[in-house]
């Protein structure tokens, strides 16, 4: 399939291109940095940001978060998620 804006920059306003599993882990930083991240079943997120806090959000299903985290904890995360890039 072509793309026909594939040689333009994407802003961060643009959809997503890629998208993976996060498996949460409170010994591991995520592979790569989301964009966002999108909750597919309810529960609590604990995300660390860039500077290494770490903060809980209750979500539910369908909620996007427009958080670049670096991690997602394992300990008190009950929600899957799915990062987008």
């Amino acid at each position: 399939m072509s793309d026909p804006f594939q040689h333009q920059a994407r802003s961060l306003e643009a959809p997503a291109t890629r998208h993976f599993g996060v498996t949460p882990s409170d010994g591991t930083d995520l592979p790569v940095r989301p964009r966002v991240l999108y909750c597919v079943s309810a529960g609590t997120a604990v995300l660390r940001d860039a500077e290494g806090a770490d903060l809980p959000y209750e979500l539910e299903a369908g909620d996007i978060l427009p958080v670049s985290a670096v991690r997602v904890l394992a300990t008190g995360t009950t929600a899957l998620l799915y990062g987008w890039l």
